[in-house]
């Protein structure tokens, strides 16, 4: 007997909050690969880093937060918590390899391929990997074209963002890219979901051993969450974004003088508003 698959137990409640997790994390991947080519090779590295791990836990919680609505109605549904763990390293692990190849070698048609086929194919390994800690009274199945319909939505939405990485400038290019990458990933998640099919085993619904979905699920995803947060804060305080390229560093004697008359301090102020229109459009 087939399993009555719903993935939409709280309605539009996981999807949206989903996509905007995936939006965050493409977000703050996004301005962390961007900032590198501001800060002195010796910063190179912890931008990189920043990125690929906020990059790495949006995707990975964006899968669980929409999991959370995943439901099969004759079944009870336990997931195996190291396989659960391990998702999430293989989705920080694999971003961090698509990362540090365009972040080191830029973004040539040849490094980008490669780039994004590496994070492509991790990001697809970290979804069916999550779905495989799934444990219910049923056999898991999956229609083959529809998987690899998934996996090459994967591989395009990874080469897209690695891409956009280190090609977008400027916050409402930015904000557009993010918004465009969180679709393709909830896209991807969503496109392997109806890839799946339970055939459900004769006799009583037993749960397997293991915490339910809810309560393993949420309090994992406060840690992604909670870092997410914390970047988001490292970011919005980094000095290229609130005092513009090239002024955060200068020293004292390249800054503009002080506003002391009326006159100077109006020329100050369409500086500073010819500054923030260059910031958005940049």
């Amino acid at each position: 007997m087939d399993g009555e698959i719903d993935g939409f137990s709280y309605g539009l409640v996981t999807p949206v909050a989903a996509y905007v997790m995936a939006c965050l994390g493409s977000a703050l991947g996004l301005r962390c690969v961007v900032r590198t080519v501001h800060r002195a090779p010796g910063w190179r590295l912890g931008w990189l880093a920043l990125g690929a791990v906020s990059l790495g836990c949006g995707i990975w919680t964006m899968h669980f937060i929409a999991m959370t609505g995943f439901s099969v109605r004759q079944r009870p549904i336990t997931y195996d918590v190291p396989l659960t763990v391990l998702s999430l390293v293989v989705a920080i692990v694999v971003v961090s390899a698509g990362v540090f190849i365009v972040g080191y070698r830029g973004a040539a048609p040849a490094t980008l391929t490669l780039a994004g086929g590496i994070t492509g194919l991790g990001v697809a390994a970290m979804h069916y990997l999550g779905m495989s800690a799934m444990r219910l009274s049923g056999d898991i199945r999956y229609d083959k074209l529809t998987v690899a319909l998934s996996v090459v939505i994967a591989l395009v939405a990874a080469t897209a963002a690695l891409w956009a990485a280190v090609s977008v400038r400027g916050f409402l290019r930015s904000l557009g890219a993010s918004l465009v990458m969180g679709l393709a990933i909830s896209g991807m998640h969503y496109t392997g979901m109806a890839a799946m099919s339970i055939h459900l085993h004769t006799g009583p619904a037993q749960a397997a051993d293991g915490p339910s979905g809810v309560s393993l699920l949420l309090p994992m995803l406060l840690g992604p969450v909670i870092f997410l947060i914390l970047a988001g804060v490292v970011v919005m305080f980094d000095p290229v974004l609130i005092l513009g390229d090239g002024e955060w560093d200068k020293p004292a004697s390249q800054l503009p003088p002080a506003a002391d008359s009326p006159k100077s301090a109006a020329g100050a102020g369409h500086q500073d508003f010819s500054r923030a229109q260059n910031w958005l459009v940049r």
